[in-house]
């Protein structure tokens, strides 16, 4: 029987925010920068830090979880983000969680691990530019202050009241992950454009 199902393209979260995004990006003159960055690979981990697994999986994946509370540690295009005492999540190229999910499950053996997929739990905003900082501390309790929050540095908070992840990326100039949950992407994306408007330019 010929296979009549219709394909249907994926759609991320944001896909009908984008050029709001660049119009806000374009009228503050680049002082900030909003954007999607769709289609991520995120896969949750828990393991004992402490235990053979740890070591195995971060052979596997080419770089160690972080035992440090609230950093992260990257390798090419793989970001382990520290959540909690026994909790990561990694976060990779689009569609590579079941290759990660593969990689990890392998390398564990014996050991307990927990693996669970939740790329389709969250998007990811990036807030860039030489006034996201002060954008992101409109809404969100943290000191956000690079002194206080610098590159290699995430945290679960909320923002705008709503829970995210933030990440302090370390490549120069490349400003803030937003992880938040897609339920509350058009929320947080409608929050940051109201936000931005106090860095609109009136030339």
């Amino acid at each position: 029987m010929a296979d009549t199902a219709l394909s249907v393209p994926r759609r991320s979260p944001l896909a009908g925010a984008a050029e709001r995004m660049a119009a806000a990006t374009r009228s503050s003159g680049g002082a900030v920068r909003l954007a999607e960055v769709p289609f991520l690979a995120r896969v949750n981990i828990r393991l004992d830090p402490k235990g053979a697994a740890a070591d195995a999986v971060g052979l596997a994946l080419g770089l160690s979880v972080p035992l440090e509370p609230n950093t992260f540690e990257r390798s090419g295009e793989l970001t382990a983000l520290w959540l909690g005492p026994d909790e990561w999540l990694l976060v990779g190229p689009p569609d590579s969680q079941g290759e990660l999910e593969r990689r990890i499950r392998e390398a564990s053996g014996d050991e307990f691990v927990a693996v669970t997929d939740v790329s389709a739990q969250r998007t990811t905003l990036v807030v860039s530019g030489a006034r996201a900082r002060d954008l992101l501390a409109h809404g969100c309790a943290l000191d956000l202050h690079p002194r206080a929050f610098g590159p290699g540095r995430c945290a679960r908070t909320t923002l705008a009241r709503a829970q995210v992840v933030l990440v302090a990326r370390d490549q120069l100039g490349a400003g803030v992950w937003v992880l938040v949950r897609s339920s509350f992407a058009r929320y947080m994306t409608d929050w940051l454009l109201d936000a931005a408007t106090e860095y609109v330019r009136h030339d």
